[in-house]
């Protein structure tokens, strides 16, 4: 039976992973956007690298999803 503490922690890894995801994510698509409206003729290696930021980007909640899980099953 897993405490109340270890369910707070995988609650607030799996929190932050998210909150820090959705902010990374944001970040990466604005200064994309930003870039495509300052240099069009650059858009395509522009997308090609947020694609692969924020493929990035996305591994952080799921490793805090495994971390969690981790923390429950002790």
């Amino acid at each position: 039976m897993v405490g109340s503490v270890g369910l707070l922690a995988a609650a607030i890894a799996i929190g932050l992973g998210a909150l820090g995801a959705g902010l990374g994510a944001g970040l990466v698509v604005s200064r994309t956007v930003e870039g495509i409206a300052r240099q069009p003729e650059a858009r395509g290696i522009l997308q090609t690298t947020m694609f692969i930021g924020v493929a990035l980007v996305e591994v952080v909640p799921i490793f805090a999803t495994v971390v969690a899980f981790m923390v429950m099953n002790k």
